[in-house]
Formats: structure tokens, C-alpha cells, sequence
């Protein structure tokens, strides 16, 4: 890497960085007319965990997307940002110092992710290890003494005093899995049956892969109650299947299979119905104030309404009453007091991540990369997707949490390792050849 192109990310990483201490100091002033007496100190922290992981990355990824690091500090800084100014309103289930906490944790984790894997096509000879692993992790907190129910939703393994969310991990191994599965299997999957209008129909003995995976989702919606990570987790196994074989067909089954499990499930099990009601008839005075209920969806789509085009201002409005505003429910305060404005720039920076992803998978040289990048770029933007289309009622409400915004250890450590496996790989992608490395520090050298 170029001095000039070290000295282009560093600066790319210190504007974030600055943009969120804007935003920082935008909430006291907002408060209590003042710039808060703590924000040095946050200012320091981040930029400090910012600037080791750019170092990390400069030295065992030079060849990196230069935007990868300084989006993901800007989405994350503005959550840290968030989750203060909901902890100045007196929530006590929220606080910014741990959520700097576990950023710093996940920086460690996408230092140790960039340090350990060398070449990231490794992976593949893992394949199923890595499924059986996922697996394992979807199955956790179903055991008995450490699973736990919170919420609702029997998503979390406990130990002691502490607690994670086995899921989040899990969906990165399972990713991994899919790649490795569909870079064996993609010349069968792509034979094409029976044709259907105009759709070429798949083989019927190729849908068990299908099928498997699509009973495994069905599981963890009935079992777990977890709308979200069914979601997630089908959805990222059909996307992948598109890549692979470019056929359209898998999407239609997929959509229908998914749909039409979803729907048998609401007939059978309560807690499904119950959640399909409270989208379907969310301003019903009745599901309003039931446990589980739609007062958590109707008060963030209030909030959004009230903040506009351009939002209340920073400290100027109530997100904290909305329940869970710090985790489930942060897109809905952030449009509170940015607006919609303030929503669409947060979106573009998802967007721009997702894209860096995708280019990454089109630039890459060998199959196995081009599914695995594109299978993760397709996981962060399915769960945005998710969640945003939650708390706007496009689809029913699911449980998870925005990526790298919301409070929770768990999803930001995850998260971090995904920007980890994504800058590896275009590392790997963008790097030149060899005799083109020599020929620009000779360059280099005839210059001075």
C-alpha cells in the first residue's frame, strides 16, 4: 500500500471519527446546553480502537477496500451516540460505556480474525465443520440450565452472570458452510427439470438441500420463536443458491417455501399467530396494552412520524419511551430526532458497505470467494432489511437488532468478524500481482 493511499484511509477514518463527535456533542447541547464534560474521553477511546484497527489492517491487509473500516466506525459511532443520549434520559438498561466496551472487544475480534486467517480460502476445507457448527450453535440455547428465555424468544445461552446470543455467531458459520457446500454442488443445482411457463423448474431429487435447510429454519421459528434468524438464515441459503447457479427458479420455490411454512406455523403454534397479529392489527386497543403486544411497535412508528423530514434535533426529543429504544428499537429513536433525513444517510452508509461486499465478490478470482463475499454482503443487508421493515410494519416485527448500532455484545462481535472476513477477501481480491508490487516501489524509489 501507498502512502497515499495509507494517508487517503486515515483521513476517510478521522472525518468518521469526527462526525460522531459531533454527534456527541449535538446530544449535550441538545440536554443541557452544554458540550458533555465526558466527550474527550469517548472521543479518545474510539478514535484510539479505530486507529489500532486501521494500523492491523494496513499491515496484514495493505491491499484492503480503503471504505470497509471507516463506514462501519461511522455506523457504529453513531449507535455509541445514540445509546448515550437514551442513557442521559435515565434508562438504566442502556449504557454507552459498555457498548464502547464491547466495540473495543469487537476490534480485538477483527484484529485477531485478520491476524489468524492468512487466506481466507482455508475456510473451505472446513465446509463441514462449519455446518455442524452452525448447527450446534442454532441448537444451544435450546438445552436445558443454560438456555434462557428473554422476551419471549429462546435465543440466549447463559453462564453465570453472563450471556450471549449463540445465533449471531452461528449465521457466520453457516455462511461459510453454504459456500463451501455450493462451490461442490452448484453444476447439479444448475441442471435444469421440468419448465414451468417460463422458469426452468430445478431436478425434484435437488431440493433436498433445499428442504433441509428450510425445515432447520421452520425449527428455530416454532422452537425458539426467533422470526428473525429463520429469516435470516433462509433467506441467506436461497440468495447463495442464486449466486451459485443464476437461476431464478430457486428464488420462487424458496419465497414460497418460506411463505408457506410461515403461514402453516401461525395456524398451529400461538406465539407465531400472536406475532402475525400484532403486524397485521397493531392499532387495535385490544393487542395495544397484551403482553407482547403492539405498544412497542405503534410508539416507534409515533416516534418516527414525529420527528419528520429532519427530526427533532439531538437530545430534543423521546425516544426513550419507546421500549427497548437501545437494542430492538434504535432505528425508530434515531428517526425521531434525525428524521427521515437522518434515516436515508444511515441506510446509504448500510448501502455502501454492502456494495464494497459485492465488489469484492465480483472482483474475486476463484468461486469459493465470490459465494463467500457475496453470501455475507447479502446477510448484513437482509438483516437491515429485517429489521427496518419490522419497525415500519412492511413485514412482521422480528427481534433483531440493528448491525453495529444497537446495545448487545453478541451482534457487534459478530459483526466485526464479518468486516474482518470481508476485508481479508478483498485484500485478497484487489491485491496485484506480484511483479506489479515490484514494479510500483521501484517506481516508488525512482521518485525520490
Amino acid at each position: 500500500m501507498t502512502a497515499k493511499r495509507r494517508g487517503a484511509q486515515l483521513g476517510m477514518l478521522a472525518f468518521a471519527v469526527l462526525i460522531v463527535m459531533g454527534a456527541y456533542a449535538s446530544v449535550g447541547l441538545g440536554i443541557n446546553g452544554k458540550v458533555p464534560s465526558g466527550m474527550l474521553g469517548y472521543g479518545l477511546g474510539l478514535g484510539g480502537l479505530m486507529l489500532a484497527a486501521y494500523l492491523v489492517l494496513a499491515k496484514w491487509a495493505p491491499w484492503a477496500d480503503p471504505l470497509l473500516l471507516p463506514l462501519v466506525t461511522l455506523v457504529n459511532g453513531l449507535g455509541l451516540v445514540m445509546i448515550y443520549r437514551i442513557e442521559l434520559a435515565g434508562e438504566n438498561l442502556a449504557s454507552a460505556a459498555n457498548q464502547l466496551m464491547w466495540t473495543a472487544l469487537g476490534v480485538v475480534m477483527f484484529s485477531a480474525t485478520l491476524i489468524a486467517l492468512r487466506d481466507h480460502r482455508v475456510l473451505q476445507r472446513f465446509t463441514y465443520t462449519a455446518g455442524f457448527a452452525g448447527i450446534a450453535l442454532l441448537v444451544l440455547p435450546m438445552l436445558p440450565f443454560i438456555g434462557r428465555e428473554i422476551n419471549g424468544a429462546r435465543i440466549w445461552v447463559g453462564i453465570g452472570p453472563f450471556s450471549i446470543q449463540p445465533a449471531e455467531f452461528a449465521k457466520l458459520a453457516l455462511v461459510i458452510f453454504f459456500a463451501g457446500y455450493l462451490v461442490a454442488k452448484r453444476d447439479v443445482l444448475a441442471l435444469a427439470g421440468r419448465r414451468l411457463l417460463f422458469i426452468d423448474l430445478p431436478r425434484a431429487r435437488d431440493l433436498g438441500p433445499v428442504l433441509i435447510t428450510w425445515g432447520i429454519s421452520l425449527g428455530v421459528l416454532v422452537m425458539q420463536k426467533d422470526l428473525g434468524s429463520s429469516l435470516l438464515l433462509f433467506g441467506a441459503f436461497v440468495a447463495m443458491l442464486y449466486i451459485a447457479t443464476q437461476r431464478t427458479s430457486w428464488v420462487l420455490i424458496g419465497i414460497l417455501l418460506f411463505v408457506g411454512g410461515a403461514f402453516v406455523a401461525g395456524q398451529i403454534f400461538s406465539h407465531v399467530e400472536a406475532r402475525f397479529n400484532v403486524w397485521l392489527h397493531a392499532e387495535d386497543p385490544a393487542l395495544y396494552d397484551a403482553v407482547g403486544g403492539s405498544a412497542q411497535l405503534m410508539q416507534g412508528q409515533f416516534a418516527m412520524g414525529s420527528g419528520g423530514i429532519l427530526g427533532t434535533g439531538l437530545g430534543q426529543g423521546y425516544p426513550y419511551k419507546i421500549p427497548l429504544s437501545f437494542s430492538d428499537f434504535i432505528f425508530p429513536a434515531v428517526g425521531e430526532e434525525l428524521g427521515l433525513t437522518g434515516l436515508m444517510a444511515i441506510l446509504m452508509i448500510y448501502a455502501l458497505i454492502v456494495e464494497r461486499g459485492l465488489r469484492t465478490s465480483l472482483a474475486a478470482r476463484d468461486p469459493f470467494t465470490k459465494l463467500l463475499a457475496g453470501g455475507l454482503s447479502f446477510i448484513l443487508a437482509w438483516q437491515v432489511f429485517i429489521i427496518v421493515g419490522g419497525v415500519t410494519r412492511l413485514i412482521p416485527l422480528t427481534g433483531l437488532v440493528t448491525p453495529f448500532m444497537s446495545a448487545g455484545g453478541s451482534a457487534l462481535l459478530a459483526n466485526w468478524m464479518l468486516i474482518a472476513l470481508l476485508v481479508r477477501m478483498s485484500d485478497a481480491a484487489r491485491r496485484p500481482p506480484p511483479q506489479a508490487i515490484q514494479d510500483e516501489g521501484l517506481t516508488q524509489v525512482m521518485q525520490r
